[in-house]
C-alpha cells in the first residue's frame, strides 16, 4: 500500500494503491467512497481494496476533492485517478487496457459521472503525462449511488456539496446520470437496498432504465432491507452477497 499525490501542483487529491502480485498483468479498480461530497468513509475505501485483492485485482483508493470544492473538481481528480493507474500501470502490474470504477453513495454518483462522460475531462491543457492517458472505465460498479440531483429522489446533502444549494435546476439535470447514460456507458453493475432512507432506491432503478434504454450491459440487484452505507455488508447475510455477485460479473468482463 502506497500513497502519491494526483496532481503535480496540488496535495488536495491523492490515490492510495493495493497493488496485487501476479504474474501477469492485474485488472484494476479505481475506488471512490461515498460522503455526500462532503467526507469519505473509510469503510469504503481500504476495505473494499483489499477485497478486490482477494479476487486477484489491483486497487487504487483515490481521495478525491470535497465541499468546499465543487464540480468539476471532484470528477476531475477522479479522471486523473483513472489516467494515474493507466500511466503507472506497469510499474503497478496492471495491464491499462482493465481499469474500472467502483464507488459507492456519492462515490458512485462520481463513478457514474466518469462512466457517463463524454468530454474530454480537463479544463486546460494536459498538465503532464498523466493527462495523455484515457480516463474512461471499462466498466463501473454503483453501489446505493446518488443518481439523480432532481426531484424528490435526489440527495439533496450531496447535490449542495457539488454545485450549491442555489444551483440551477439545469446544472443539476445535466449532473444526473439518469440524463448522461447513454450508449457508450460501459457495463454496469448496481446495488440498491430497497428501504434505503438516504438515498432512495428510486435513484439505481431510474439509472438501469436509462442503461436499457441505450442498450447498456447491466445488472442490477436490490436487496429487502438495509440501511444506507453498508459497504461490504460483511454482517448482513442477505445483503452481503452483493460482493459475491459483483465478484461473478467482474469475472465475466474479464477482470
Amino acid at each position: 500500500m502506497s500513497e502519491h499525490p494526483l496532481w503535480p501542483t496540488t496535495g488536495a487529491a491523492t490515490i492510495t494503491a493495493f497493488p496485487v502480485r501476479s504474474e501477469r498483468p492485474a485488472p484494476a479498480v479505481v475506488v471512490l467512497p461515498g460522503g455526500a461530497y462532503q467526507h469519505l468513509a473509510g469503510h469504503e475505501g481500504a476495505p473494499v481494496a483489499r477485497w478486490l485483492n482477494s479476487l486477484g485485482i489491483a486497487a487504487f483508493v483515490a481521495h478525491y476533492r470535497l465541499a468546499p470544492h465543487r464540480h468539476p473538481l471532484p470528477l476531475l481528480d477522479a479522471a486523473r485517478a483513472v489516467r494515474w493507474v493507466r500511466h503507472h500501470a506497469a510499474a503497478n502490474g496492471v495491464d491499462p487496457a482493465r481499469v474500472g470504477v467502483l464507488g459507492f453513495s456519492a462515490g458512485g454518483h462520481l463513478a457514474g459521472l466518469l462512466a457517463t462522460e463524454t468530454g474530454p475531462m480537463l479544463t486546460e491543457g494536459p498538465h503532464d503525462a498523466i493527462d495523455e492517458a484515457d480516463p474512461r472505465p471499462g466498466l463501473a460498479v454503483l453501489c446505493y449511488p446518488v443518481t439523480t440531483l432532481t426531484g424528490p429522489a435526489a440527495h439533496q446533502g450531496s447535490a449542495a456539496n457539488l454545485v450549491g444549494g442555489d444551483a440551477p435546476e439545469s446544472v443539476r439535470a445535466r449532473l444526473s446520470l439518469t440524463h448522461r447514460a447513454g450508449p457508450a456507458t460501459p457495463p454496469t453493475f448496481l446495488w440498491h437496498t430497497a428501504d434505503d432512507e438516504a438515498v432512495p432506491v428510486e435513484n439505481t432503478l431510474r439509472l438501469a432504465q436509462a442503461l436499457a434504454r441505450h442498450g447498456v450491459l447491466q445488472e442490477v440487484h436490490v436487496y429487502p432491507s438495509g440501511r444506507h452505507g453498508l459497504g461490504l455488508a460483511e454482517t448482513d447475510p442477505v445483503v452481503g452477497d452483493w460482493t459475491r455477485r459483483c465478484a461473478a460479473f467482474l469475472r465475466g468482463r474479464g477482470w
